[in-house]
């Protein structure tokens, strides 16, 4: 490596870096929640039929029984 050339594999901080997934399960419960909210108010539209099923699908994932919330 020359001499002018900064080293890069050094410059690397471990503890700078944080969790990318935090609170991935909560923001799947809460969302799920809020999905069922707007159901009661707006009715079951194409949207939230969709939304949902990702939600239970992330729910089914996390292995959380979407039924008891």
């Amino acid at each position: 490596m020359p001499a002018n050339k900064r080293p890069r594999r050094v410059n690397y901080s471990v503890n700078k870096k944080g969790p990318i997934t935090g609170n991935k399960v909560w923001k799947a419960i809460s969302h799920y929640k809020t999905l069922q909210k707007r159901i009661s108010v707006e009715w079951e539209t194409k949207w939230i039929r969709n939304a949902l099923q990702i939600v239970t699908q992330k729910l089914d994932k996390y292995g959380i029984d979407f039924k008891t919330l």
